[in-house]
């Protein structure tokens, strides 16, 4: 069954991942890229605590029978899926923009948390009530949150944040999500991590970066 255009409208008509743009409000951070990284809490990680089991990820969050995970990827295929049963993709194509590689089997395909779950635990989630996790964890009302990318590109990037790995392409796109990301969820950064974020920034665009606060 060729599903993955309606299942698109009916995220638009939801307010979902293609949600427009609304005017600045306290529910919102706008800046430039460089004024955005600038604005980054700094404090250390701290590891301590973490279990994967702490974020509830892959559910479906609106009952309609598709896993986060084949959300992402009915949003994120460049052409028609087909989808059999309640929700199990069989084809389709994938465009995974770190290694700039084209997939039509769904298994060669990770969701990646783009601010791994471990990094956003070291960065402030260690606080926050499971509930507020997991929504992290399936973020759908955000774009950047979660990328389709291939999967051993994906394992490679394990929890690491910018300052220890770095997609081969697209390095500026992939800062500016981290960004946002970061920003979304009120996220800190460390030392070493920040400094990696300003410099990277200083060669990209300096494009205006804006976010709905989520928490």
């Amino acid at each position: 069954m060729r599903r993955a255009l309606v299942h698109l409208v009916a995220l638009v008509l939801a307010g979902g991942l293609l949600a427009m743009p609304v005017a600045a409000s306290a529910e919102e951070y706008a800046a430039k890229l460089r004024r955005a990284v600038a604005e980054l809490p700094m404090a250390p990680e701290v590891r301590k605590g973490y279990a994967r089991e702490k974020f509830l990820h892959w559910i479906d969050a609106d009952d309609d029978g598709c896993s986060t995970r084949e959300e992402v990827l009915l949003f994120e295929a460049t052409t028609s899926t087909t989808v059999s049963g309640t929700c199990t993709i069989e084809d389709g194509r994938w465009f995974s923009y770190y290694d700039r590689q084209d997939w039509t089997d769904p298994a060669d395909v990770d969701i990646d948390h783009l601010v791994p779950l471990a990094e956003a635990w070291d960065s402030g989630a260690r606080r926050w009530r499971p509930t507020v996790r997991s929504r992290f964890a399936n973020d759908l009302r955000d774009r950047r949150s979660l990328v389709a990318v291939t999967d051993n590109v994906n394992q490679s990037k394990s929890d690491r944040d910018p300052a220890d790995w770095l997609p081969d392409h697209s390095r500026c796109r992939y800062v500016r999500e981290w960004v946002a990301v970061k920003h979304r969820w009120e996220l800190q950064v460390d030392r070493a991590e920040k400094r990696v974020l300003r410099d990277l920034a200083g060669s990209c665009d300096n494009t205006r970066i804006r976010v709905r606060i989520a928490r």
